[in-house]
């Protein structure tokens, strides 16, 4: 693993958050990002408010200690694994609007979503 590579933290629980997670590692062939399960993550980097946080949207720590969440986080992903143009255009507004209206939208109903699509949560 990349020393300085960045902390995606996800819902490990999540059917629809691990295909999503999935698809990310496929892209992430020279192991930019350190994909843990927030559920599984160690203090540091997770606080008890990270912790609580990660329960409701995906989170990035970058090398640098910056925290991206929800549509921030989704953008930097983007562009991290190569698709900075895309990131950028999504980046300025009003897109960005529609990136964060997007993503809150399917992280509050993941669990339906995860049910139609028939991707099972993971069993305590």
């Amino acid at each position: 693993m990349n020393p300085s590579s960045h902390w995606l933290l996800y819902d490990g629980d999540c059917g629809f958050c691990r295909r999503c997670i999935d698809f990310c590692r496929r892209l992430d062939s020279k192991n930019r990002f350190r994909i843990v399960a927030y559920q599984n993550t160690p203090p540091p980097p997770l606080s008890p408010a990270l912790r609580e946080a990660c329960n409701r949207s995906i989170h990035v720590i970058d090398s640098e200690g910056n925290l991206y969440s929800s549509g921030r986080a989704t953008l930097f992903i983007l562009s991290t694994l190569g698709w900075t143009r895309l990131a950028k255009i999504l980046g300025r507004r009003p897109l960005y609007w529609s990136v964060e209206f997007g993503y809150q939208t399917v992280a509050r109903h993941r669990a339906l979503v995860s049910r139609l699509l028939r991707f099972p949560r993971n069993k305590p």
